[in-house]
């Protein structure tokens, strides 16, 4: 399988991508791993016409070196197929490797030099398999040379990073058919999603830092080679490609998408309005969706008034679920009060959709301040959505606040509640850190058999020594057998020695 070339765009020992300084460490973590360089690997199996190419054994020993980082040898060994055997049939894929491998050494002789191999590929082998790829690294080695004062350089690479704002000719609309036509088919209904009660609640999986479009889904030759050299005018002067990335996202003509996608995660590396701006107009107005997706995502790293609002009205207005989602994120990750005001305004509208309303509690409850439990306390005590309360006391339970944790037990004393909200504040309390002496003491002021049952599996669940105590006690001297049936049962589970020992008297009879 080829390696797409545009895993390699944004790598360099050199020169990488800068992320923004603002970026949190999370999106700068996902992002660095996809500026990663993957590894030239050598061909899982060679057929048998290969394995008869007399360079067969001295070109695996230039891909073993290239893939171990041994640049100079693999250059080197990559020289010796065609000089050895200039009639191989692994002769026109040479000059790309042994260019690749010069380039990652990169002085600037070595780069000059693999320019000289991807120009004479080009001109002798222009069907080589790895033709497409050579192009690109060219674009590559140019950004660097540019960079380092290589004015011929720059030119070519200006010259392809404008190319990218050009849209492409569109294909000529062949004439319908004469006669009937049979009415479209209709796409088949998705199902509709159903909840289930009784489940533990799962926090929403949190959007992944967006990543260049890579493999078949975006897999063009010549957006890469465009998208290297914009990537590498960006690294020179910003001022010059910014605009160029401004009209490459003015495109809408067919097949632009990918390379929208590409610019948009150019153009978030950059810190400054301008970039905060161009997100904005890509969030609200390109009609691709992972445009749009991508550009929400990253106005998160963007702390503004502006930035909020447009977060907000994404929030309010948009009728995908995929985009309401991330801009519910990307107010999460704002530090502003405007941001935290938007995510509670959503969660308290009782017009929005339900799952929406549970991951703005759930980011809510992630901020972990007291004045954010406050908040989702209030909540709870308005809504008379069963599932959103449970997402409330989930919500509640994720932060380290020890004021969430009183509430918790509060609730979970509470006979105006719902047995079933009761258990789950008594599990969550347990999972918050409430000490095994609080829960102990409330045992003893619980009425309901199943409110008991649930403080002696959550007891059960404790290392704490004191929770074998409370259960040992419970186990000897409940009047009601069905608890201490309960008692003994997670008593067995224990390995505390005196579990054991007070199973064994149960057992026997014995005191």
């Amino acid at each position: 399988m080829r390696v797409p070339l545009f895993a390699l765009l944004l790598a360099s020992s050199t020169a990488t991508a800068q992320v923004a300084p603002g970026v949190a460490p999370a999106a700068r973590a996902a992002h660095q791993s996809s500026l990663t360089l993957i590894p030239v690997a050598p061909p899982a199996v060679r057929n048998e016409r290969q394995e008869a190419d007399p360079a067969d054994s001295l070109y695996r020993a230039a891909r073993n070196a290239l893939n171990k980082g041994q640049y100079k040898t693999a250059a080197d060994l990559f020289r010796q197929v065609r000089a050895r055997y200039p009639k191989s049939g692994y002769v026109p894929d040479t000059y790309y490797y042994e260019a690749f491998a010069l380039y990652r050494t990169g002085s600037n002789a070595d780069l000059r030099q693999a320019t000289e191999l991807l120009e004479t590929q080009q001109t002798k082998y222009p069907k080589a398999a790895t033709s497409g790829d050579a192009r690109a690294l060219m674009s590559r080695i140019d950004a660097q040379l540019a960079q380092k004062g290589d004015a011929q350089a720059a030119e070519r690479m200006s010259m392809t990073a404008g190319e990218a704002a050009t849209p492409a000719p569109s294909a000529p609309v062949a004439s319908p058919p004469m006669g009937p036509t049979a009415p479209p088919a209709m796409a088949p209904m998705a199902p509709s999603a159903t909840g289930s009660r009784g489940r533990t609640p799962r926090p929403p999986v949190s959007p992944r830092a967006p990543r260049a479009p890579r493999g078949d889904e975006c897999s063009d030759e010549e957006d890469d080679v465009q998208m290297a050299a914009l990537n590498g005018l960006m690294q020179m002067d910003a001022a010059k490609a910014t605009p160029i990335l401004e009209k490459v996202l003015a495109r809408r003509d067919a097949g632009s998408e990918c390379l929208r996608r590409k610019a948009v995660f150019l153009i978030a590396q950059q810190e400054s309005a301008s970039a905060e701006k161009i997100l904005l107009s890509v969030a609200r107005n390109d009609p691709d969706p992972e445009v749009r997706s991508q550009a929400v995502f990253w106005l998160s790293q963007v702390n503004s008034p502006t930035a909020v609002a447009a977060l907000d009205s994404i929030l309010h207005s948009s009728k995908d679920p995929e985009l309401q989602e991330k801009a519910l994120f990307a107010l999460s990750q704002q530090d502003s009060p405007k941001a935290v005001q938007a995510l509670r305004s959503y969660a308290m509208q009782e017009s929005a959709p339900e799952e929406m309303r549970e991951k703005a509690v759930f980011w809510l409850g992630q901020k972990g301040d007291t004045s954010s439990i406050g908040f989702l306390r209030t909540l709870y005590g308005r809504t008379t959505n069963a599932d959103l309360k449970e997402k409330i006391l989930f919500a509640v339970a994720q932060s380290d606040n020890k004021t969430g944790q009183a509430w918790l037990l509060d609730v979970a004393q509470n006979p105006k509640e719902t047995i079933e909200a009761r258990k789950q504040a008594l599990f969550w309390a347990s999972q918050n850190g409430a000490s095994v002496a609080s829960l102990s003491k409330l045992y003893g002021q619980l009425q309901e058999p199943e409110l008991k049952e649930q403080l002696i599996f959550v007891l059960g669940q404790s290392n704490d020594p004191a929770a074998v105590t409370k259960l040992l006690e419970i186990a000897r001297n409940d009047p009601d057998k069905e608890m201490r049936k309960r008692a003994i049962f997670w008593l067995g589970q224990s390995n505390d020695p005196r579990a054991a020992s007070a199973l064994e008297s149960i057992l026997t009879g014995s005191k």
